[in-house]
This record gives structure tokens, C-alpha cells and sequence, in this order.
């Protein structure tokens, strides 16, 4: 176990804040900023100094921060390079020895925060790995919004990203999530969503209580709940009538109840002595047979 060094002094709360220009070893700062999730007023003060002061901006998109650094009047002066899935890997690489050559680096995704489902891990763990000091400007989370207005437990939960692509993955992972006493959060394609609430439904059964946020802090916002039954219907219906459902998704998911998950762990228990009596029973024939 370690702790990072501190940077600034612990009897100077300003310097603290604020931070110095680069650590005390003379490398740079890693910096993860949230980005609105989509209202360009919800960008937290501390993202425009970050904007304004960075040595390296790496972003999902190159475009579409230099258009929220306009809309937040805020000018880069640094260098501003792409940093998405299909170049994690490698950007992280030269991130890294930016940072050890004293640079700071600020890391900011299309919306909400790195590395939650996007990219941001492997620059973080290379940082680490460096001993570079790393830190973050909270911001917007289509995650923690999700949950504060979905109307489902939040005392525990569990965020399981965009559910596998391929069927069979995807039917495994659900079935292996259906006893989960969590709530669940997940992202989704509008364009797999209607299939993606049908096989929940499946796995699940039709009772279970869902939330769909659409949109979520945008004009056209939406939120609709009910069973998994009835938003697969609605996600289906959507589909008929206007080509489907649009917009960035996350879908919410209570966990099962613990009436539910106790009577599943009894259903495994004697699934699992069925088999073990099964298994004694074909051994004693072999010993007979070989007697």
C-alpha cells in the first residue's frame, strides 16, 4: 500500500487547492475532468482553469472540446491530441513520459468522467505505475444522475457498463446478474436497447421494476419506468412507430428482492446436493460393477 505525495504545503490550504504547476520531482500532473453529460452550464468551474492551463488536453474528441472550451470562453494554449479506445493503449504511453518530462495533462472524455466506460484506466494505471501524481475535477456523471432520479434503491449498486455485444455473452452476463440483490446500471445503443430490455426481461421476468433515462439534462429528456415487461413493450412500440428509440441511454434495474434471493440460493443449494447425490449413486454403480 501507498499514498501520493501532496502537493503544496499542509500548512497552506490556497496552495492546496490550487494546486502547484507540477509536482515537487518536477513531473507533470495527470488530471481526469468531468464533461457535461449534456448541458454545456453544468461544466464545474475548476474544468475551464484546467482548459485554460493544461500542457496536454487529451480528448475523446478533439473537436468537441475545443467547442466546449468556446462555449465556456476559455482559451487553450496547450496541445491537444485524441485519445479514444482504438489508441488507449498507445496514447497512454506517450502521455506518461509527457508527464515525466514534467508536463501536465488534463484527460477529458466527450461526456461525464474518464475512464467510467470511457477511455482514461490505462493513462491512470501507466501514471501510477510512474509514480505520477494523479487527480480529478468532479463533474457530471450519467451514472450517479441515473440513480438520483430513477426511484430505485441506491444504498447499494453496481454500474456494469454496455452489456457484451455478442448474444450469447450477453445472455450469460444477464443470467448471472439476475440474483443480484443490487441495483444495476447499465449503458446501451438506442439501437440495441429494444433487445437489451427484452432479454432482460427474460432473464430477470417480467415483474422486475426498470428505469430507461434518455436524454438525460438535455431539452428532450425523458425517464420512463415500470416493469421490465412493460419498457420492453414501450422500447418495442417505439420501434413500430418511429424507428426506434434515439439518444444517449442508461437503463436502471432493481435487484432482486431478498425474499427472491434467498429462495434462489435455497434453489441452488439443492441443485447442488441433487448433483453431489447423483454423482455418490453413479460411483457406487461402478464399484458394483467392478465387484
Amino acid at each position: 500500500m501507498w499514498m501520493e505525495t501532496r502537493v503544496g504545503s499542509a500548512n497552506d490550504s490556497e496552495n492546496d487547492n490550487d494546486r502547484e504547476a507540477t509536482s515537487r520531482d518536477g513531473k507533470g500532473i495527470l488530471t481526469l475532468a468531468g464533461v457535461p453529460i449534456g448541458r454545456a452550464d453544468d461544466a464545474p468551474p475548476r474544468l475551464a482553469a484546467e482548459l485554460a492551463s493544461a500542457d496536454v488536453i487529451a480528448a475523446e474528441d478533439t473537436r468537441r472540446v475545443r467547442q466546449l472550451a468556446a462555449t465556456l470562453n476559455v482559451s487553450i494554449t496547450g496541445r491537444v491530441v485524441s485519445y479514444y479506445d482504438v489508441i488507449e493503449t498507445r496514447r497512454a504511453e506517450q502521455l506518461t513520459a509527457e508527464l515525466a518530462a514534467g508536463k501536465n495533462v488534463l484527460v477529458v472524455t466527450d461526456a461525464g468522467m474518464p475512464g467510467i466506460s470511457d477511455p482514461g484506466y490505462r493513462v491512470v494505471a501507466a501514471a501510477v505505475a510512474a509514480g505520477i501524481r494523479v487527480t480529478g475535477v468532479p463533474g457530471p456523471s450519467a451514472v450517479t444522475t441515473a440513480l438520483a432520479v430513477c426511484g430505485l434503491p441506491t444504498d447499494r449498486f453496481c454500474f456494469e457498463g454496455f452489456p457484451p455485444r455478442k448474444h450469447g455473452e450477453r445472455q450469460t452476463r444477464f443470467e448471472e446478474l439476475a440474483t443480484e440483490p443490487r441495483t444495476q446500471v447499465f449503458f446501451e445503443s438506442p439501437r440495441r436497447v429494444a433487445v437489451t430490455l427484452a432479454e432482460l426481461q427474460a432473464a430477470y421476468g417480467d415483474d422486475r421494476a426498470a428505469v430507461v433515462c434518455r436524454e438525460l439534462t438535455k431539452t428532450h429528456e425523458e425517464i420512463v419506468r415500470g416493469s421490465l415487461a412493460e419498457l420492453a413493450a414501450w422500447a418495442a412500440a417505439r420501434e413500430q412507430e418511429s424507428g426506434g428509440v434515439r439518444g444517449e441511454i442508461t437503463l436502471v434495474v432493481a435487484g432482486v428482492g431478498q425474499a427472491a434471493a434467498k429462495a434462489a440460493a435455497r434453489d441452488a443449494a439443492r441443485q447442488e446436493r441433487r448433483a453431489a447425490r447423483f454423482a455418490a449413486r453413479a460411483v457406487g454403480r461402478r464399484d458394483d460393477s467392478a465387484g
